[in-house]
This record gives C-alpha cells, sequence and structure tokens, in this order.
C-alpha cells in the first residue's frame, strides 16, 4: 500500500441546479442522497485505508441539505475536506463551510466573462457567484481551485481567464479536456498548441500556471492521439499510481473505482458493500480484494488503455513515478 495519503471521492448526489451541455447530470432532479449515517461509516474504514483527504462531488453538492454537517463531521474525523461545485451557491454557503472546516473548495468555470461562462453552463449568474465564492473562499483560509473544462469553444479564453484567476487569488487551476461520445475536432491544432503553450509556460510567480500534464498533452504521442482520436493524455508507462492513492465511491450505486476519470455505470469497480451492489445493504469496505483486483487491473494497463484521463491524474501519476511522493491538494 501507497505511504502517501490517499484521496476519497464520494458523490453525494447527482442532482444539479446547472445547464452544462457537456455533463450527464445537467439539472438532474434525482433524489438520491449519500447520508450523514453512510459518511459517518465510511470514515472509519477510510482511516484505515490511509486516506487523509475526502472530496465531495456530484452532481451539485452544495444542494445537499446535509453538506455543511457532512464537511464538520469529516474535519472531525481527522480528514481534510473538500468538494467540487458550480459556484452557483458558494457566496451564501462558504462561511458555514469554512467555518465546519472546509480545506480546499473546487470551483467550475470555463470562460473568462459571465458573457462566455454563463453560455457554456447555460445558466445565468454562475460566473459573477464562481468568482465571489473564490474570493470569499481564499479570505477564509479555504483553498481556492479552480477546474475549467476546455475544447475548440473556448481554448482560446483561457489566457484572459489565467490572468482572471490570477488577480481572483486562485491557488490552483486544471484545464480538464472536453470529454464527447464523439471525435472533437479543432480546426487548427498549431494554434491550441501556441494558445496552450503560453498559459503552461507562464512565469508561476506572475500567473496561476495550471496542474499536471497540458490538456492536449506533452509530448508529440500524446498530441497525435489527442488531435486525431480525442484521447486525453494519462499516466505515463508503465504504471498509472493513481490507483494506488485514490478510491472514488459512487454513493447511488454503490460501488468503487480507483480513479475518479473511470466510467462509474459500466459495472466496473467493485461493490462498496459486503454481498450487495448496491447502496443499502450490507457493510461498508474498502480495500477489499475486488478494489485491489480493479486497482491491479488499471495499474498495469491503465497506461495503454485509458482513454479519458485528467490532466490532474496524469500529471500525479507522473509526479509519483518519478518523485516518489506528491503535492497535498495535487489531484
Amino acid at each position: 500500500m501507497s505511504k502517501r495519503e490517499r484521496y476519497l471521492f464520494i458523490r453525494i448526489l447527482e442532482a444539479c441546479n446547472a445547464d452544462c451541455f457537456m455533463c450527464e447530470f445537467a439539472l438532474s432532479r434525482d433524489t438520491f442522497r449519500f447520508s450523514a449515517e453512510d459518511f459517518a461509516e465510511i470514515l472509519p474504514e477510510a482511516r484505515r485505508a490511509g486516506v487523509g483527504y475526502v472530496r465531495f462531488t456530484g452532481g451539485e453538492p452544495l444542494m445537499h441539505r446535509d453538506v455543511v454537517e457532512l464537511v464538520r463531521t469529516g474535519t472531525d474525523a481527522g480528514m481534510r475536506m473538500s468538494l467540487i461545485t458550480n459556484g452557483a451557491l458558494l457566496p451564501r454557503m462558504v462561511g458555514r463551510l469554512a467555518d465546519a472546516g472546509l480545506a480546499q473548495v473546487v470551483v467550475s468555470v470555463d470562460g473568462a466573462s459571465a458573457a462566455t461562462h454563463d453560455l457554456y453552463r447555460r445558466s445565468p449568474g454562475m460566473f459573477d457567484n464562481a468568482l465571489r465564492g473564490l474570493r470569499a473562499a481564499a479570505a477564509l483560509g479555504v483553498l481556492p481551485r479552480v477546474n475549467s473544462v476546455v475544447g475548440p469553444h473556448n481554448y482560446a479564453e483561457m489566457p484572459l481567464l489565467q490572468e482572471v484567476l490570477t488577480e481572483a487569488g486562485v491557488r490552483q487551476w486544471e484545464l480538464s479536456a472536453l470529454k464527447l461520445e464523439r471525435v472533437i475536432t479543432y480546426p487548427d491544432p498549431d494554434d491550441v498548441r501556441r494558445v496552450g503553450d503560453r498559459v503552461y509556460n507562464a512565469d508561476p510567480a506572475q500567473l496561476l500556471v495550471p496542474l499536471g500534464k497540458r490538456f492536449y498533452g506533452d509530448t508529440p504521442e500524446e498530441q497525435e492521439r489527442y488531435f486525431t482520436r480525442s484521447e486525453t493524455p494519462r499516466a505515463s508507462r508503465p504504471l498509472c499510481h493513481v490507483v494506488d492513492d485514490v478510491i472514488y465511491v459512487d454513493g447511488k450505486y454503490g460501488r468503487m473505482y480507483a480513479c475518479s476519470c473511470l466510467p462509474h455505470r459500466d459495472g466496473g469497480g467493485a461493490p462498496l458493500r459486503d454481498g450487495d451492489s448496491g447502496s443499502d445493504s450490507g457493510t461498508i469496505r474498502l480495500d477489499t480484494p475486488a478494489f485491489r483486483s480493479h486497482a491491479d487491473f488499471f495499474r498495469d494497463r491503465g497506461p495503454d488503455l485509458c482513454s479519458g484521463c485528467s490532466t490532474t491524474a496524469a500529471g500525479y501519476s507522473d509526479d509519483v513515478a518519478r518523485l516518489g511522493t506528491a503535492a497535498p491538494w495535487q489531484y
């Protein structure tokens, strides 16, 4: 087992108040909620599995009526707590979340202004709320991070967004390549490289520089796969080290995965509870033989098979391969 502290991701709901064109949960009114009882049950298992970081995902986690108490419960158990949000509700909730011990907030921002971001997310007012929430989080000592979904529609905005986020006090930034069920075509890949290199090669003393690999790939091989087949850059051979450090729990379907990028509805992964793949019976168990078998498969085969890796996951694995460690909140 890894000596590094692990990340536990929990999808605590699927409902969402945004209408993002690239997301399967857009405007979902799904009623599932991961309960406080389930979280209290999972925490001792998480400690035994070496978890130090917990991140709530969705859907939109701030729509969970108990999210503040869930954050407090995790903090009281010694976990560093994080959540990812579209930011719409963040300004009104960030104070309570900070009081509950939230250590990091990850906000989705795809455009450099309300005119573009709100259009991409099909949600008026979201850009302004996201920026207000990020500034408030920074003032309250909550590490502010932004994740941006990048594609042909908005890659040219990334240098301006870089300036906006730097001015807002954002400390971490992920550029995540747009993923759709088809090949994504860029009219001019060389222009993507020119724009991207400007962003990634910026002086970190002056501008916020994205985490991980370039969204279009660092090497000629990665860039060829990305621009011709829409395969995002992945962990470098021979092994993916993310699976040693990540447990992703799909609360609704009661399954767990060794990476937050893996499909969550394909029958893969491993059951979260003994004797049942559902979420409402049996005892929660992490690091089961079934989970380890699943993780072992992607440790060995992920660098050759995975086509939907994130830039932070790929970069995290490569950092661990080179250095044996990774900085806090690097995933």
